[in-house]
């Protein structure tokens, strides 16, 4: 229990960036490195404004917005001065590099003596790492629901049938530019929460912390799908979420069976590129199958 409750509880914590990336990876179906940058940068406006004597939930809003703010901006960059999106979250994701700097002051602003919403927030005879799960928790249940709800609407679906066809959404007077700044905005604006509640959850903001987001996202987001599939929007959501504590959990197992903390991002790159191989895999499977019954 030791292990499982803190790695539950990092899971959920890192599951609202899982669900940033999907909304930009499968439902824009834009390849997104803003992540990088807005995921430190939520960790940096939440420490900053946390260290300054800010109410830990305003921090957090603060850093959603900072996040909203990076999103919008590589939305420009894509939609207004037509640079490809992959071009324009690499240039938000360099910028954000020295803007964080800026924010803390310097590389690494710790949060040791400073409230945060998990002591503020505390239940009795409960320990820290299970408040963490419980209240990161409830936090994502809440974004979940209004995801749901929200990409149920009418601006909702319209972000989801930008990514799915372009030309037909815009043939339908749909501007698409805005549907893409949008979807941009609110992915990021999650990525941020994310990173405004590890660094809390951690005890310090790092100007680094953001390097290998894209690629433990689209990690979650791919063990999530192939273990529980994607049936609905609803259905995705909650496979993303799963993903990103089934992914946290294989992490604390490699750790605990010996795997140097260095070859991590390593064996995180491997097991993402295996795991979007699968559909390929399992087409030539099927075939060798069908080819051996005839």
């Amino acid at each position: 229990m030791s292990l499982i409750i803190p790695t539950i509880s990092q899971g959920l914590l890192w599951a609202l960036m899982a669900i940033g990336v999907y909304l930009t990876f499968r439902v824009l179906d834009i390849a997104d490195l803003t992540v990088e940058g807005s995921f430190p940068l939520g960790a940096a406006t939440a420490a900053s404004l946390l260290t300054a004597g800010w109410n830990p939930v305003s921090a957090i809003i603060a850093a959603c917005t900072a996040g909203m703010i990076s999103g919008v901006i590589t939305g420009l960059l894509c939609t207004k001065l037509r640079i490809p999106a992959l071009l324009a979250g690499i240039l938000t994701m360099i910028a954000l590099y020295s803007v964080n700097l800026r924010i803390m002051g310097k590389a690494n602003l710790p949060l040791l003596k400073t409230d945060t919403i998990f002591t503020i927030i505390s239940f009795p005879g409960i320990d820290k790492q299970l408040t963490i799960l419980m209240i990161g928790f409830v936090i994502v249940l809440l974004v979940s629901m209004i995801d749901y709800w929200f990409f149920g609407t009418e601006i909702g679906a319209a972000i989801r049938a930008t990514g799915f066809n372009q030309h037909m959404i815009r043939a339908n007077g749909v501007n698409t530019d805005i549907t893409i700044i949008l979807g941009l905005l609110l992915s990021n604006g999650l990525v941020a929460i994310s990173g405004a509640l590890v660094a809390q959850s951690n005890g310090f903001a790092d100007v680094g912390m953001g390097v290998g987001t894209i690629v433990i996202g689209l990690a979650s987001v791919i063990i999530g799908e192939v273990l529980f599939g994607t049936r609905s929007f609803k259905n995705c959501l909650i496979s993303v979420i799963l993903g990103s504590i089934v992914y946290r959990i294989v992490i604390a197992v490699v750790l605990q069976m010996g795997m140097p903390p260095n070859d991590l991002k390593l064996f995180t790159a491997i097991l993402v590129a295996l795991a979007l191989s699968m559909p390929l895999l399992q087409a030539k499977l099927n075939a060798r199958k069908r080819k051996a019954a005839k």
